[in-house]
């Protein structure tokens, strides 16, 4: 059982991993769910997972930052001319 379960939170890190650019409270929960699942195991995809959930989860809180401080307005777009 232990194997299913390593394997699920490794394919989840993998989908928080996409999800994180795309939208990153997904990619967010997603990632706390994958290292969630693979936190006590000591095989070498639970390590992987682990690494890739952490990194989802930096990506996430980095990209959700950054579209919060757009959306305040506090950072600037550049006026991009449209023809």
């Amino acid at each position: 059982m232990k194997e299913g379960k390593v394997l699920s939170g490794y394919i989840l890190s993998i989908v928080a991993l996409v999800f994180s650019f795309v939208s990153p409270i997904a990619g967010l929960v997603l990632g706390i769910v994958g290292l969630s699942q693979t936190n006590k195991e000591k095989s070498a995809m639970a390590k992987k997972g682990k690494i890739m959930s952490i990194i989802a989860i930096c990506i996430s809180i980095i990209f959700l930052v950054i579209t919060l401080l757009i959306a305040l307005g506090i950072i600037g777009l550049p006026n991009v001319p449209t023809y």
